[in-house]
């Protein structure tokens, strides 16, 4: 008889009455108070005492009870880290056994590796949840919470002389220390010495100031945060006052605009005149935290110029042709 038969063998011995035999000299006597977690049915002797929908059914500490044959158990069960569970039985229906089996490494307080659970009557697995456990400090490093963080070596050697190569290392809780203010803007966040893995952090900026970078750090399971703090970039005031500009696709005069002022990151186009030809071509520039600076090819008009020749600024005459420009 190979292992597994053997293990099969012993666990249904020692849950005396867990197969759903009929014959009262085959299941033990009902002793209450030794049910353990098990809600008992009502007791019975034969079929007669429990109604049309169930039977009279051995239900292990329980004895014979009055059992729906159809009842199911939980299953799939959750995944563990430390066991697996298959069931033994073609469905998990009353009377269903399922081996829960620990993973190298680990093993049940028994001694054993695997052990052998019922389904009961009142729909739940019998015996304790198996608590698998054991294993040497390194077999346990990739078991680490994602919550803790290594101290030491994550990888170690053993040596000729039977010794490890460094000393075994240790796992401590994460924490993240406090992020850093972010000029012209607001950390919103409880205030603490310390944040947990998995705590959010969120940025907002002051008004007319444009957020640059995550709206939302996280603390990871190493202590750093997940991105570095976001900047609160300027606006930009438009570097022209006589001449219209394209903002946005658009042409406009700058006083026509809020404030005559740009969001960070905007593009403005200037109107530039052609060398020795009477036409204008665009000169694109781009605002930075509220530095924007018209191209070398932009004249600011006269206040005579936009005055008394409002038609010949170098915004109004002609574009250029493409061939123009190089």
């Amino acid at each position: 008889m190979d292992f597994s038969a053997l293990l099969l063998l012993l666990s249904l011995l020692a849950l005396t009455g867990t197969v759903s035999l009929r014959a009262a000299g085959s299941c033990p006597d009902r002793i209450l108070g030794k049910e353990r977690r098990q809600t008992c049915p009502r007791t019975c002797t034969a079929d007669q005492d429990c109604g049309r929908k169930r039977q009279c059914l051995c239900d292990g500490q329980c004895g014979l009870s009055c059992v729906a044959p159809g009842r199911t158990c939980p299953w799939p069960l959750p995944q563990s880290d430390r066991s697996e569970a298959r069931l033994l039985s073609p469905t998990h229906s009353f009377s269903a056994l399922l081996e829960v089996r620990c993973k190298p490494g680990f093993t049940l307080p028994s001694g054993l590796d695997a052990t052998i659970r019922r389904c009961q009557g009142d729909r739940q697995w019998s015996g304790d949840e198996p608590n698998c456990s054991g294993g040497s400090e390194l077999e346990n490093l990739h078991h680490v919470s994602v919550s803790l963080q290594i101290v030491g070596s994550s990888e170690n050697f053993c040596q000729e002389n039977q010794t490890w190569q460094y000393p075994h290392p240790i796992c401590k809780k994460a924490f993240c220390q406090p992020p850093q203010e972010v000029e012209r803007g607001y950390v919103v966040a409880i205030q603490k010495t310390e944040y947990e893995v998995g705590f959010d952090i969120h940025y907002l900026c002051k008004k007319n100031f444009l957020l640059d970078g995550p709206q939302k750090i996280t603390c990871m399971s190493n202590g750093s945060w997940s991105a570095a703090p976001p900047h609160c970039r300027a606006r930009c005031l438009i570097p022209a006052e006589r001449s219209r500009v394209v903002i946005g696709g658009v042409k406009r005069w700058p006083f026509d605009v809020t404030d005559a002022m740009v969001p960070h990151g905007e593009n403005v186009t200037f109107f530039c005149k052609h060398p020795w030809k009477q036409c204008s071509f665009g000169a694109a520039q781009i605002c930075f935290d509220g530095k924007l600076r018209p191209p070398a090819c932009y004249l600011e008009p006269t206040w005579l110029q936009y005055k008394l020749f409002p038609h010949r600024l170098i915004s109004e005459i002609e574009a250029c042709e493409a061939g123009d420009v190089e």
